[in-house]
């Protein structure tokens, strides 16, 4: 049996992006209730899919926004051990193909971008209990959607922030983290990038946010 883990985005409203419809959360209910019956109809192995980012943080409430894509971050196998989402099964790629041109999402809607290369979050190593701290959807006996937690969420957007800023950033602010929560976020994401020049991004960004504490102390 192979599963999936992924990265999610939704909101409340759903708009158009260019051509492509985006998610709100039920859009994107319906974008995996179809996929759950195009893995059905082929009689694949079980999927799960761990999914962080937008995606995730729309299902959970944390934010009001919309995203055109839901981001795979790891394979989970069925012992919930997680495995490297590159490539995606054919099969997979395959349903996901046909659930774009069914609601006329984009078709990247469903993609591993987070964990893609050799620097990925999967790559790089994943925070230790994430899958225990997602939350589980069963879409059928073929698909099941694991959201992941706050505190992963806030692992991973540091880490993305310092890297691009922009929404990164405006969802970090929604999280509303501890200095604590900070902190262990931002020493996690040093292990990933010990360089001087990463350390003094997130100095710099603790600063601006008002982790003035923090900072120092990194």
């Amino acid at each position: 049996m192979i599963f999936v883990v992924l990265i999610i985005s939704t909101t409340n409203i759903i708009i158009r992006d260019g051509d492509h419809m985006e998610f709100d959360n039920n859009l994107l209910d319906e974008a995996f209730r179809i996929l759950e019956g195009r893995l059905h109809l082929r009689e694949t192995t079980p999927v799960r899919l761990v999914i962080c980012g937008g995606s995730a943080l729309i299902a959970a409430g944390l934010v009001c926004r919309t995203t055109d894509d839901v981001d795979v971050v790891a394979l989970a196998d069925k012992n919930e051990t997680l495995v490297s989402p590159v490539p995606f099964p054919d099969y997979l790629s395959e349903a996901a193909g046909e659930v774009a041109v069914a609601l006329n999402l984009s078709n990247r809607w469903l993609n591993n971008g987070p964990s893609s290369d050799s620097g990925g979050l999967f790559q790089t190593g994943l925070p230790e209990g994430l899958l225990t701290r997602a939350k589980r959807i069963d879409f059928g006996t073929y698909l099941s959607v694991y959201y992941i937690g706050r505190i992963d969420q806030i692992f991973f957007k540091v880490f993305a922030a310092a890297d691009s800023m922009g929404v990164h950033v405006d969802d970090l602010v929604a999280l509303e983290p501890s200095e604590e929560e900070i902190e262990n976020a931002a020493r996690w994401c040093m292990e990933r990038d010990p360089s001087e020049g990463f350390r003094m991004t997130l100095v710099s960004m603790f600063e601006q946010l008002g982790y003035e504490n923090v900072a120092g102390r990194l």
